[in-house]
Formats: structure tokens, C-alpha cells, sequence
């Protein structure tokens, strides 16, 4: 009896449960462990030959100048990323559910970017940064925008950032919007009647309340921003003079244009370490955080 009802339980799991786990091996799980091992190997994508070489990829990437430097980069341009996007998500979620009038309409045209595909969206900050803020510059003699931001080793990195906040916001927007509409309307009431003005009720309340919902939007904006490559491409193509050349740029060039697919890959898991511990730290220090109501 007890082992008919196991098998009931077994089928049913591979019935409901089957479909994503031969998805999740298959998309992920399969090509991580080959991935994993080619890093042992010095396999040549052309020939198709390898042998063993233990960890010599791995010392052969920190001795790499060029990838610790564009690691450091895509380091500062994270942090800016995560800071910009999620300042702007918060408060346009926060204007956005105060009952202003269109609201709905002004969700989907913040969310619209999102939509949107990198490379599309870096031709079109590309115009704009090329041309446009340009010819508006000289036209009306505002120097910031005189000269293409492109062309400039220091604006090209806000530029980049500025395109990848425009874009995280409006995904991240939503979410903030899920946080705050699942604040319990009695608490913001009662903290009203005591006397509390609108800086303490968003602080002590809504900002507290709202935890779950910035851990995820942390994570996601972290996670996407470690792994922007197709706005890199499109926007800058690492450029001027190597200067925005994010790690996962510089992964794909090493990989498949320089033929070093070892290497790449070895530099592929070191940035997957770096991504994940730090997204798993800050979802362990926030989640501290959180309070029940």
C-alpha cells in the first residue's frame, strides 16, 4: 500500500515537475558542467582537440591585465546601474501609486523600454548621444552636450549607464509598485491619525514594509546589469579605445573572435562566482530586515 502510494507521489512530481527539470538540465544545468570542464582543457573551438591542463586557464585570467581592469569597470558600472535604476524605480512606483491622475498609462509607457531589445535600444541612445544632444549642444551652446558623449572615454560610461538605468527602470518599477500596494492601507491609516507626515509614514512604513520587494529588484538590476552585453555592443562596442568594454564583452571577444574559448569560459565562471556571491549576500543582509505585520 505505502509503495503504491510513493509511485503515486513519483508520477505525479515527473508529471507536473518533469517538464522544467528536463528544461532547467537540458538550458542550463548540461552546458554549466561541460562549460565547467572545458575550463580544464586547452580545447581549440576550430580543431576540436584538447587535453588537460588543470588550472592554468584560471592563473592564466588573473594574470590578465586587460580582464581584471574591464572587471574592475563592470564593477563601478554595476554599482552606478543598481543605485540609478532603483532610486528612479522606487520613486516613480512611489508617485505612481499615490492615485495621480493616468496612472495607468504612464506604468505602461515607463515599462515600454523594457520591451524594447538591447541592441535596438543601444542604436537608438547611440542617435541620440551621437547626434541629437549634439547638434542640440551647438545649437543652443550648452557644452555638456557639445560633443558626442561616445567619443569620450568618461561621458561613454555614464552614457552606458544611463541607457541601462532608462531601461531596468521600468521592469523594476513594477515590481516596487507590487510592494507598495501590498502595504496594508489600516497601518498607513492609523500612523496617519497618530500624527506621523508623510517622510516618517514612507520611512518607518512603507520602506520597511517593502523589503521583500527590494531584495528582488536588488537582485534582478545586479544580475542583469553583471551580465549586459548586447547594450554594450550596440551603444559603444567598447569604445573609445577600449574604455566601456564590460567583463561579459570581453568574455565573448576572448571566446569566439580570439578562438580561446577555454580561457573565455574560465573567465565566464569567475564572473558567474562574483555574480552570485554578491547577489546571494545582499539577499541574506536585507532579508534581516524584514518585518511582519
Amino acid at each position: 500500500m505505502k509503495n503504491n502510494k510513493k509511485l503515486n507521489n513519483v508520477g505525479i512530481f515527473l508529471f507536473f515537475g518533469g517538464p522544467s527539470l528536463f528544461a532547467f538540465a537540458v538550458v542550463f544545468l548540461i552546458p554549466f558542467i561541460v562549460g565547467l570542464y572545458l575550463t580544464f582543457t586547452n580545447w581549440h573551438i576550430i580543431n576540436n582537440d584538447w587535453s588537460f591542463v588543470g588550472f592554468s586557464n584560471y592563473v592564466d585570467v588573473f594574470r590578465d591585465k586587460t580582464f581584471l581592469t574591464q572587471l574592475e569597470f563592470t564593477i563601478w558600472y554595476v554599482i552606478f546601474t543598481v543605485l540609478i535604476s532603483n532610486f528612479l524605480a522606487f520613486f516613480i512606483a512611489l508617485v505612481l501609486t499615490s492615485g495621480v491622475k493616468g496612472e495607468r498609462w504612464l506604468r505602461a509607457g515607463y515599462f515600454t523600454p523594457n520591451l524594447i531589445g538591447g541592441i535596438v535600444l543601444g542604436y537608438l541612445w547611440q542617435t541620440l548621444f551621437s547626434r541629437v544632444l549634439p547638434f542640440l549642444g551647438q545649437q543652443y551652446g550648452w557644452t555638456l552636450f557639445e560633443t558626442s558623449w561616445l567619443t569620450s572615454t568618461d561621458k561613454a560610461f555614464w552614457a552606458l549607464v544611463i541607457a541601462t538605468s532608462w531601461q531596468l527602470a521600468g521592469y523594476l518599477m513594477i515590481i516596487y509598485i507590487a510592494g507598495f500596494t501590498g502595504v496594508p492601507k489600516d497601518v498607513l491609516e492609523a500612523a496617519s491619525i497618530d500624527g506621523a507626515n508623510k517622510s516618517t509614514i514612507l520611512r518607518k512604513i512603507i520602506l520597511r514594509l517593502s523589503i521583500p520587494a527590494i531584495v528582488v529588484c536588488i537582485f534582478l538590476s545586479l544580475s542583469r546589469s553583471f551580465l549586459t552585453y548586447d547594450l554594450n555592443l550596440s551603444l559603444t562596442k567598447g569604445g573609445p579605445f577600449g574604455s566601456t568594454e564590460l567583463a561579459t564583452y570581453h568574455i565573448v571577444q576572448k571566446a569566439f573572435l580570439s578562438n580561446q574559448y577555454a580561457i573565455g569560459q574560465a573567465e565566464a565562471i569567475i564572473l558567474f562566482v562574483i555574480v552570485a556571491v554578491v547577489a546571494l549576500t545582499q539577499s541574506y543582509l536585507l532579508k534581516k530586515l524584514e518585518v511582519e505585520v
